[in-house]
Formats: C-alpha cells, structure tokens, sequence
C-alpha cells in the first residue's frame, strides 16, 4: 500500500499573504521545492555531477533553478544584476568537489523563500510596470518576469527529476 500524497500545492488554496493574481506563481515554486526534495531524496554524492546521455547534470538544475529566481526576482524590483549574481551565473553547472546536496538544497530553498517574500510584498497594481532585463534591457513587466520564474522553475524541475530517475535507475539496475 502506498502512503497517501498530499494534493499538489496549488489543490491546498491560497499561499497567506500572497497577492491573488500571483498565487500561481508562489504555487509553482512551492510545488517544485517539494517535488526537488522528494526526488533528491538519497541521491549518492557521486551521482550529483552526472550527466546521461549528455543532458545537465543533476548539480546544475538545483543551481540554476537557484540563480534564475534571483536575477528575475532582481529585475522585477527593477534593479540590475550585481557582480557576485553574474559571478554565480557563471559558475552554474561548473563541477566543484566542495559542493554537497545539502548546500545546494539549503541555498534553494532561502532563495523560494526570498521568492515567497517579494511576492507577497508585491504591489498587483504594479504588475504591468516596464523592466528591463539585461545589459540591453530587453522590455518586459513584473508580471511577466514572475510568470516566466514560474514557469522556467517548474521547466528545469521536470528535467531534474527526470535525470535523477534515469541516474537512480542505472545505479540500481534491476
């Protein structure tokens, strides 16, 4: 008998706090630190760093996953990335001996809790407000760099959890 899942995060009603029309978005990303942990469960060291078939490894979703909701959420407050945000950038998916699945997990989740935090302090009225991403401040609003957080998130979580499923499967083989 399996154990009973809780409904999916968005199925449990709205997030406290969080504006109504950016409750998909806190619900997106609380959805994808619950499915990032349940799948990361266990996962040997060695296996963080693998790449099957050539696809990214495990380590590098967690990061960018990390990365990206900081400099979409920087540039929905209208500021411009620093130096150690472009310097993190740059080192996403980049091999290092010194990082664990603890600290990968520990860094993401303060990252969707800082998420969590500017939403709920997000002004809806504010929502269409232009921004600039980039150095050539390619036009978009706040919504639609939260929108696109979202959704990017919940794109690099169905990659992980499928390279972690592969990655298991072939270290188990059975």
């Amino acid at each position: 008998m399996q154990p009973l899942r809780q409904p999916e995060v968005w199925q449990r009603g709205p997030i406290e706090g969080v504006p109504p029309l950016l409750q998909p978005v806190a619900h997106a990303l609380l959805q994808a630190q619950e499915e990032i942990h349940a799948v990361l469960a266990g996962l040997p060291k060695p296996l963080l760093w693998q790449r099957p078939a050539g696809m990214a490894s495990s380590a590098f979703h967690i990061q960018h996953i990390t990365g990206l909701l900081d400099r979409l959420f920087t540039y929905a407050r209208g500021e411009s990335l620093t130096k150690e945000q472009l310097l993190e950038l740059s080192l996403e998916g980049k091999e290092q001996e010194n990082i664990e699945l603890g600290g990968l997990l520990m860094k993401l989740d303060d990252q969707i809790e800082r998420a969590i935090f500017q939403i709920r302090e997000t002004d809806e009225n504010k929502l269409l407000e232009v921004r600039g991403i980039g150095r050539k401040l390619i036009p978009t609003n706040v919504l639609g760099l939260l929108f696109h957080a979202a959704e990017h998130t919940m794109r690099h979580t169905g990659q992980l959890l499928v390279t972690v499923i592969v990655l298991k499967a072939h270290s188990h083989p059975g």
